[in-house]
Order: C-alpha cells, then structure tokens, then sequence
C-alpha cells in the first residue's frame, strides 16, 4: 500500500482532508475566544515569545486510553483507570497524567464556535473531569489535532487555536497532545512550513492561555519518511514550540496480535534510539506508548520495553485497562529502579553503544556518576551479551559493582560488563558504580 503524503500515524481513518483553498483564511489569526482562562492559574501564564517554557523537566509519567481503548473511551473509563493509578501506588512512583484522546468531543462545534464534550460519553463534562482528576492529585491532560479535524474526524483546532487554548484553561487542563491529521495543503507553502506554522500557532495560544500546559508535539511522526535531514530538522523545531514530541510510528493497538505489538515495540526503540542528539533535558523525544497490561505480552517482553524506554528517558504513558494489571504488569511499570533511570535529573538519553542483528547494547550516564546499561536481546534465542566498561562510557577503574535493577542481584567486574542467558526479547538493566 502507497503511503499518503502526510501519514496518519498508526490511526484508523482512512486518508486525509487536502483543502487547497484554505491558506490564507485558516492560516490567519484564529477566532476570537469563547472562554476565559483560569483565573487561579493566571499568574503561571508563560511569555508568548521564545522557546515554548520548560514544563517537563522530566520526562512525563501517566496514561492514555488511545492504544488500548481508542474511541472506546468515556468518563467512566478515564476515571476508573484513574483511581486505578492511585489505587496500585502507580501515581506515587509518578505516573500523574491522564489524557482524554481521540473520540471525546461532539461531531460539531457549538453555537459559538467553542468545541462541545460528547453528552453521552461525558455527561458532566470535561471541567468535571478535571476537578475529579486534581482531588486525585492527578494532571489533566487532553488530546486535540492542528489541522481542520481530528484523526478520527472530530473538530480540529485549525481557526480556532486561541479559544480552544483558553477553553482548554478554564477546564484547568495540564497537558495538551496534539496530532497532525487532516492539515490542508496550502498554495505556496511546503508541508514543512505548513506543520510549523500551524503547530506554531497552537504553541503561541497556549502559552497565552493564562495556564502552564505541557505541549506534546506530534509533527515529526508525519516526516518520518520524508528523509533524514527533514526529519531531523522537524524534531528541531519541534523542540522550540513544545516539551515532547511524537518520533515515529503508533506503537500497535490493543486488537493486534501479540507478536505485532512486540513488533512495533522494537521497531519504535531502534528509530527512538537514534535520535539521541536531538534530545535535551527537558525537550524529549517520545516512541510512544508502554503496553505493559493486558498485552498478550511476555514478562520478559514487557519488561524490555520498560527498561529501553527508561534509558532512552522517554516519556513513560501508559495505556492499557489499568484495572486488570496482574502482579507482573504492576511489577514491571512501578519499578522504582527502573523509573529512577528514566527520571534521572541529568535527562540525558542513552546511547547503542554496541549492537548486531539481534541485539542492543545502551549506556546511559547518571547524575551520581554510575552508569546504567541496558543489553537487549531481540532474537528468538537465549544469549549471552557484553560490552567493555570502556565501551560504556565508565572510567577505568579495577572493578565495578552492578545491580541488576530488575532482579535485584548484585555483582562485582573486573572488566566487561556482561549478562548471561539474556532470555528471547529480554533486557538485562545494570546500574554500574565503579568499585574505587
């Protein structure tokens, strides 16, 4: 199948709305505003000028319903899952954000232009939610689109970013996602320039919202083919206009096989591992969504996903019924060790230092001075994976002590760091501290 020129990425709807007649109207300044912002929030309103203010100096903990539930959401959904973070000790290891994606609104924007909750799937609305969601101790996040509909078709913000950024503060929204779907073509602009001005726009309103609202950019998943040097230079100013941003590819949905999903959870790392460069403290790069849950995964496989994504120091969202976790789900995901690596304060995303056909070996540096390595076996088959200390990036020392932050084992080097017997898709994850 031929790939549409502005990729949906892993989403339903079948192509896209190209509205060539639209430039110069809906790229002009956006209608006037029909709510007003947080008054109680107004004093954390960020300047609408220069980069986009660092509201994620970590990389951001939570859940979504989009791969697990996509349209099949609804309040009683959201807030389930909801008191299920708080209910498994998983909002206290960090996972606070939970976000409405696709599916919530109504078809139609109301009588004066402002975007309507679906009645049936939130009859109390999206500011109840909020509340609901803030007595938890919980953020609030929401999912929009910056063309002139949503991937699946519902009201995009296209003409309409300062008072959907507004409406969005005064339901004391926290986090804001927004896809790329349906963005019309427009006479003498190039994709390019046509994503960055519109993805601009959304920036600009909701920093003049008179609310700090973490900005997921999903831009780059829409260039991902478009070349390497496009690609890039897309994560570039993505990085200018928001806090994260999409890479790549959706990770599989929850009615795909268990293989697909191992599948897409390993072609998100290696496209995810390479952009290491284009991330900073503060500014990260996302691959997307954790399955672990009721995947049809392996431990082993859930597991590896979660240690890759912690040395990577992507965002760590989950997405799946929070509700059936068993005990090895629950295990993997509130592993205080392995959020550690992720959450780590120098924010730095960790590097392949050594790999082959079937295997991934990663060196990530901590504040503290350890190291953490990750090796990773991606075949079918147990092996037995190394690396040099040197290769690792740790000074030379005569020995090193390494955790196996999964096990709990605890071990000494006198040179390589190794582990033996890495299960089929399983990950091996050290924090090294040189002994001297």
């Amino acid at each position: 199948m031929s790939r549409p020129s502005v990729p949906r990425i892993g989403r339903t709807v079948a192509g896209l709305t190209a509205v060539a007649a639209c430039s110069a109207g809906l790229l002009a300044a956006p209608a006037p505003a029909s709510a007003t912002p947080d008054p109680g929030r107004a004093s954390g309103a960020a300047p609408a000028t220069g980069p986009y203010p660092n509201l994620a100096p970590t990389p951001p903990m939570g859940w979504n319903n989009w791969s697990y539930y996509t349209c099949h959401v609804d309040e009683k959904v959201v807030l389930d899952n909801a008191r299920a973070l708080v209910r498994s000790g998983l909002a206290q290891k960090g996972y606070r954000t939970v976000t409405v994606d696709d599916c919530w609104m109504a078809k139609q924007r109301g009588p004066k232009g402002e975007l309507l909750p679906d009645p049936v799937k939130f009859p109390h609305g999206m500011a109840y939610v909020g509340r609901q969601l803030h007595a938890m101790g919980l953020r609030f996040g929401i999912y929009e689109d910056v063309g002139t509909l949503t991937c699946e078709k519902y009201p995009g913000s296209l003409g309409h970013f300062s008072e959907d950024a507004k409406l969005f503060a005064s339901w004391q929204v926290d986090y804001v996602k927004a896809d790329g779907c349906n963005v019309p073509t427009t006479p003498g602009h190039s994709k390019e320039e046509t994503y960055r001005d519109l993805y601009g726009q959304m920036s600009r309103a909701l920093r003049a919202s008179g609310r700090p609202i973490t900005f997921s950019v999903s831009a780059p998943a829409y260039f991902q083919f478009d070349g390497e040097g496009v690609w890039h230079r897309v994560i570039g100013w993505s990085s200018e206009l928001g806090n994260l941003w999409r890479g790549g590819r959706d990770v599989a949905l929850q009615q795909s096989t268990p293989a697909a999903k191992w599948s897409s959870i390993v072609y998100n790392f290696h496209y995810n591992a390479n952009l290491a460069d284009l991330q900073r403290p503060g500014r990260w790069n996302d691959p997307d969504f954790l399955l672990a849950g009721d995947s049809g995964l392996s431990r082993d496989e859930m597991q590896s996903q979660m240690s890759l994504w912690a040395m990577m120091a992507a965002p760590l969202i989950s997405s799946t019924d929070l509700g059936k976790l068993s005990p090895e789900a629950l295990a993997v995901l509130g592993n205080a060790h392995v959020i550690a690596v992720d959450q780590d304060p120098l924010g730095i995303q960790g590097r392949i230092v050594a790999q082959d056909d079937h295997s991934a070996v990663l060196a990530k540096p901590l504040r503290d001075g350890d190291r953490a390595v990750a090796l990773f076996n991606s075949g079918d088959a147990p092996r037995t994976l190394s690396v040099t200390a040197g290769a690792a990036g740790l000074p030379e020392a005569s020995s090193y002590r390494l955790h196996d932050l999964v096990t709990g084992h605890r071990k000494h080097s006198d040179g390589d760091i190794v582990a033996r017997d890495v299960p089929a898709h399983g990950t091996v994850l050290y924090r090294v501290t040189p002994a001297d």
